[in-house]
């Protein structure tokens, strides 16, 4: 299970802060089955930042996400992993941070891939990918990469009691 190293309380106003367990029991209940939509920041060869939505989903402790090997995302991963996934769950704002490792090994795909179905999207292990009859229309064709977020930190903001902000600080 994965467990922060340092809590930061970030409220101002005298709330306690969060525990990680919120944002994480949040992410294991709500992924796939809530209408949720994820954001992933990269930074373009540039510099420029670059954000895109994904189909994300929390896994075994872990957040996944899908990018079609030519999309804008995917190339500015392979040259920089360092990124930032952001999300709103009920009654909380959650932003991730840490570097994106692509997952190839059949056993971590075919696990997601089966969580990713029982979400409402038919997802196959293909050629060390994703193939799937429908995916987002910029994605380019299959096979569509997977990618494993290393967290490093998380912050939380919530909008529902108990109120309050945080920073969880992860190390690997």
């Amino acid at each position: 299970m994965t467990e922060p190293t340092k809590t930061k309380n970030l409220d101002q106003s005298g709330s306690a802060a969060l525990p990680w367990s919120r944002a994480r029991d949040l992410l294991a209940t709500q992924t796939p089955k809530e209408n949720l939509t994820f954001f992933v920041g990269t930074v373009r060869p540039d510099g420029r930042p670059h954000a895109a939505g994904v189909g994300a989903i929390w896994v075994d402790d872990t957040l996944y996400f899908v990018s079609g090997p030519g999309t804008r995302r995917a190339r500015n991963l392979a040259a920089n992993p360092a990124c930032s996934v952001s999300v709103r769950l009920n009654g909380l704002d959650l932003t991730l941070e840490g570097e994106a490792e692509r997952v190839a090994d059949a056993a971590t795909l075919e696990r997601v891939a089966a969580v990713y179905r029982e979400g409402g999207w038919p997802a196959a292990v293909e050629n060390g990918g994703f193939n799937a009859p429908f995916m987002a229309p910029g994605a380019g064709p299959a096979p569509w990469h997977l990618y494993r977020l290393a967290l490093r930190r998380a912050i939380g903001v919530a909008g529902a009691e108990p109120h309050g902000a945080s920073r969880w600080d992860f190390t690997r």
